[in-house]
């Protein structure tokens, strides 16, 4: 995972568990709104975000009737395509 991902992953994850303000949690229902609505369930279930519960990753990729690599690929490349974004360059600098 490069430096763009990672950061964004850990964004997510701190979402997840600490909670977000109304205004963030609008901010990323719009950028993950830039994915294909089952990838953008795929990542909402993988981090428990907006109050869904987490999933692991064998819940997920038999719901999407995948191996679990394919899965973990596919979560992979869905946070590459929105770190790059500059959706969430202009949310990071707000950090």
């Amino acid at each position: 995972m490069d430096a763009l991902s990672k950061s964004f992953h850990s964004y997510l994850v701190k979402v997840a568990y600490e909670g977000a303000t109304h205004e963030r949690e609008h901010q990323l229902e719009h950028l993950l709104a830039l994915l294909y609505p089952e990838d953008e369930q795929m990542i909402i279930s993988y981090y428990g975000l907006f109050g869904e519960p987490r999933l692991s990753l064998d819940e997920i990729s038999a719901k999407r009737n995948e191996s679990s690599y394919q899965t973990l690929e596919a979560i992979d490349k869905n946070i590459r395509k929105l770190a790059v974004t500059p959706e969430w360059q202009m949310i990071e600098e707000k950090l």
